[in-house]
């Protein structure tokens, strides 16, 4: 299996933390690192360009929305998805997983795969391991993952060690079937094994142990933020990151806030990707410095002076007011999301590369601490 080029570069001496460059064929990832979600192959209301002046090497898009439509078939005709959303940096696509068991009440679940109706049209589909590898060939993505069974957080003891079993049986079986595909872009394709198990460690352990034997390139940490306690979230992703190889890359699916992915990255977590700031942006949320911004409030309403964030470089910060900003969100002008979007993807990638100067410098859990009390506020 194509290995990812890996090099150390630091470590944080107070905690687990560390910097890691590794390399795809489309950009080299300097971790830790987040990835704006690109469900239908693009991050909602950003270009292109203005996801790389944010400093993006890697973006998501969503297996079972692009299987779904327009079909993996047309983008594979149209050259990838590099090509066909004109995208140079690196994509990962997820396996459709989550997707598919988040509609669990019309899904049929089998040890060969999984039997879904589509919430578009109400087609039935059936995803198995081999056919969730065919599908990201043919998209292309430089990372892709192996099929996984996420169980609800409600789900009891006995049906998440079902789940285990079943990811287990569908990694071995993805990774089999990856091999005998063909680079059909001509570039290597690194598949990374998900650790499911909830909240019950022996189940993590015997899961991560396991993928760990396959030997994958790198792995996800899966079934977390779902439902279970901040303080459940952080223990068990320090838990299981501490059963993946300090050699490759370690990837926390769908985490999280800023804090959430501090903490993380404290536990030795390299990659990151969340729908909140793209979500948040559209509901008239800012992530700043000093908190949470809710730009309907009517105090912004005559604030001339400041920025979405005052300590913020990107191009709506530096152009534009609060006052501005609101008058456009109430006015339902599409700009508006635009702008609270470009900000807040422009804020997660500070905060990561600012968190990896500060594990290189030794400073990390000091400025980790002082940013986490700064961004506690719900309203600045």
């Amino acid at each position: 299996m194509d290995k990812l080029s890996f090099r150390l570069i630091g470590t944080d001496k107070a905690s687990a933390a560390r910097a890691v460059t590794f390399s795809t064929a489309h950009s080299t990832v300097e971790t830790p690192i987040f990835m704006p979600v690109g469900t239908q192959a693009t991050v909602k209301s950003m270009s292109p360009l203005e996801l790389r002046q944010c400093g993006c090497p890697i973006i998501l898009a969503n297996t079972y929305h692009l299987h779904l439509r327009p079909g993996s078939k047309l983008i594979h005709d149209a050259g990838g998805l590099h090509k066909f959303e004109s995208w140079n940096g690196s994509i990962l696509t997820d396996s459709g997983g989550f997707q598919v068991f988040s509609l669990r009440d019309i899904s049929k679940i089998t040890e060969d795969g999984v039997e879904f109706q589509s919430h578009i049209d109400g087609s039935r589909h059936f995803f198995s391991p081999e056919t969730v590898m065919e599908i990201q060939h043919e998209l292309g993505a430089d990372i892709i993952m192996a099929f996984d069974e996420c169980p609800p957080s409600s789900a009891d003891p006995v049906q998440i060690e079902l789940a285990v079993s079943r990811t287990l049986l569908w990694a071995a079986k993805c990774r089999e079937h990856h091999h005998k595909l063909h680079a059909l872009h001509g570039y290597p394709q690194h598949l990374f094994g998900i650790v499911q198990g909830g909240l019950v460690k022996p189940l993590r352990e015997r899961c991560a142990r396991e993928l760990v034997a396959m030997d994958f390139p790198g792995y996800a940490i899966g079934g977390l933020a779902v439902g279970e306690s901040m303080e459940s979230m952080y223990e068990i992703a320090a838990y299981t990151a501490n059963l993946l190889p300090e050699e490759k890359p370690r990837y926390i699916m769908g985490v999280g806030t800023p804090a959430d992915i501090l903490e993380c990255i404290s536990a030795g977590i390299d990659m990151f990707d969340c729908v909140l700031p793209t979500r948040n942006a559209r509901n008239g949320s800012a992530f700043t410095n000093a908190g949470k911004l809710n730009i309907r409030n009517s105090m912004h309403t005559k604030d001339f002076n400041r920025p979405l964030d005052e300590k913020c470089s990107c191009y709506a910060c530096s152009n534009f007011s609060r006052a501005y900003i609101r008058h456009l969100y109430m006015a339902g002008e599409i700009l508006a999301i635009r702008l609270m979007t470009l900000h807040n993807i422009h804020f997660y990638m500070e905060l990561v590369r600012n968190a990896r100067e500060h594990i290189i410098a030794g400073t990390f859990s000091d400025w980790k601490k002082e940013m986490i009390a700064n961004m506690a506020g719900d309203e600045v």
